[in-house]
């Protein structure tokens, strides 16, 4: 299973790789740290009084838009561990598409080979 630093780790290291899989706790450790560390960054814009508008900063944002890429990439690798396409991802973007997302992120990965390789870890 993929610890929380690792999987900081992978989504760094895989920045723009959109094959392979990627493991539930891959995808939700990812995603995890995303929201934490937008979270601390925002209480920092704050602090130093760089928020465009109350609720977004200059900082987190700037954070947000470095991360989206590997964001996408570990959803995709995901999708690619339930056997979807990658291409499933734009589904978020239709009315309650993301619903059907969080689904499928919920779900167990293919036990052994997919026809987007094996599930063994990195």
């Amino acid at each position: 299973m993929v610890s929380f630093p690792n999987a900081i780790k992978f989504g760094f290291q895989r920045y723009f790789d959109f094959s392979g899989r990627s493991t539930r706790a891959e995808y939700w450790w990812w995603l995890l740290f995303g929201v934490i560390a937008t979270s601390i960054l925002t209480f920092v814009d704050m602090i130093a009084g760089t928020m465009i508008t109350p609720t977004t900063g200059i900082i987190s944002t700037l954070f947000s838009l470095v991360i989206i890429i590997p964001y996408i990439a570990v959803t995709v690798r995901r999708l690619h561990d339930i056997n979807r396409s990658g291409w499933w991802v734009f589904l978020g973007a239709v009315p309650f598409g993301g619903i059907v997302i969080i689904v499928w992120m919920c779900k167990r990965g293919d036990e052994g080979e997919n026809k987007y390789k094996s599930n063994v870890a990195i």
